[in-house]
């Protein structure tokens, strides 16, 4: 179960932090956001397995979250809402969400549904690890592994070299790397170079022409995903069963709550 991810998307601070309290108990991996603004950005970086949203928030509907959601990978939805009348729960069935819990609620019934829910099992869980070949990243202890080799990277470097890979070799701008890669501390775009700089020179083999992140003019910079398979060496089947059987092996770590 430790490897669901959910988000939680609640304007009231103080019932956004006892739902994820309860649902980290019993071993959900948590993510919360305040405003749809901070969900879309959440939910591009972390992409849950369920969202859990508020039909009315500071900036917006929740009802027409659920719509945007549903234009996205489909995760399961649950709806926590104060309108309880049958139009609103068909209304909000029909944008897309999977359940309705009307508030008040009582905690056993909210973590059942949520389990109910969890169980249907609509689309996969996300992945306990990306697998690029030459590179391998670790998302439950925030690891990477480069050709063989394990990479001390910082948080920060960390978020960042996942957006990008995520990208799949689609140039990301300054602004939109720094808005994925940390969505509750947005600062200067131009930091972004910064931290490229210094995951060059972890990952590159010449940081000074770099290759596998790359900058594209007037945009930002891109993953090069294809130098991962050009100039990827064929290693024995046993070198390569040995550094997946490292990276999936569990071992005691912080996990940082950015990405």
């Amino acid at each position: 179960m430790s490897s669901v991810c959910i988000e939680i998307i609640e304007g009231n601070p103080h019932l956004r932090s006892l739902l994820s309290w309860h649902l980290q108990q019993i071993g959900y991996r948590i993510h919360q956001a305040a405003s749809l603004f901070q969900a879309r950005e959440v939910f591009y970086t972390r992409q849950p397995a369920l969202v859990i949203v508020d039909s009315e928030l500071p900036d917006g509907d929740g009802i027409e979250f659920c719509q945007w959601l549903q234009r996205q990978q489909q995760p399961l939805i649950l709806i926590l809402s104060t309108r309880n009348t049958e139009a609103d729960i068909v209304a909000g069935l029909k944008a897309g969400a999977d359940d309705y819990l009307t508030k008040p609620f009582g905690m056993q019934e909210f973590l059942a549904r949520v389990e109910a829910l969890i169980r249907r099992n609509r689309t996969p869980v996300a992945p306990a690890y990306l697998d690029y070949g030459d590179l391998q990243i670790d998302l439950v202890q925030r690891r990477v592994c480069f050709q063989g080799e394990f990479i001390d990277l910082t948080p920060q470097e960390f978020s960042l070299l996942y957006v990008l890979a995520q990208a799949s070799g689609v140039a990301l701008s300054r602004l939109e790397l720094l808005r994925r890669a940390w969505p509750e501390a947005i600062d200067n775009p131009r930091t972004i170079d910064t931290h490229v700089l210094s995951l060059r020179k972890k990952i590159e083999i010449d940081p000074r022409q770099p290759s596998l992140i790359q900058t594209v003019r007037n945009v930002g910079y891109r993953f090069n995903m294809e130098i991962l398979i050009t100039n990827k060496p064929q290693p024995s089947e046993s070198h390569h069963q040995k550094s997946m059987a490292q990276i999936k092996t569990p071992q005691h770590s912080v996990v940082s709550s950015q990405i």
